[in-house]
């Protein structure tokens, strides 16, 4: 199988890292290649050498976004959750990836305050927290997204990530074959 990345977006607790990890498990038995990276996870790898302004979000997601190519490009399949969503930023994944799958968790800001269990929103609202992605940094929905979920209405962690994977040719295929 040739490399790939699949881009899963969406705010902050639309969740993009618990669809990523199911994504994982369901897969990972029969694609032993398969790699996750996941923008907090990475944050920390890189060393907390940048903050949460909309210049460093950039920076970030272009580390992700060179990691993710140098690993696809090596044969690899890359699950990607991460938070900014700029639309040139996603422009460069399909301009530069040759097997992109874009993912975009669309849920409104009422249901990820609802969920906001690292209580970021509630500290933003409060003027605790700055630069927050949809509070103060403008959050820049995905233009043209392979699929779309809504992520008001979640299914469960398990179901959602079999729907993508269906959705995604290379992961049908993979899917098909362990049900033989």
């Amino acid at each position: 199988m040739s490399g790939m990345v699949v881009w899963v977006t969406g705010l902050s607790g639309s969740g993009k890292t618990t669809l990523c990890r199911s994504l994982y498990q369901l897969l990972k038995p029969d694609l032993p290649e398969l790699v996750l990276l996941d923008g907090d996870i990475l944050r920390a790898a890189f060393g907390h050498d940048l903050g949460y302004t909309e210049g460093d979000r950039v920076i970030q997601v272009r580390r992700v976004q060179g990691l993710a190519k140098a690993l696809s490009d090596q044969g690899l399949i890359v699950f990607v959750a991460v938070l900014y969503a700029h639309p040139e930023l996603l422009r460069w994944n399909r301009r530069h990836i040759a097997e992109y799958f874009e993912v975009y968790l669309e849920a409104s800001l009422e249901t990820v305050w609802q969920r906001d269990s690292k209580q970021l929103y509630a500290r933003a609202v409060s003027g605790l927290e700055k630069n927050m992605v949809g509070i103060d940094i403008p959050w820049h929905a995905p233009e043209s997204p392979d699929l779309v979920i809504n992520a008001d209405h979640p299914e469960p962690p398990e179901v959602l990530a079999r729907r993508v994977a269906e959705a995604v040719p290379q992961l049908a295929r993979v899917l098909g074959a362990s049900r033989r």
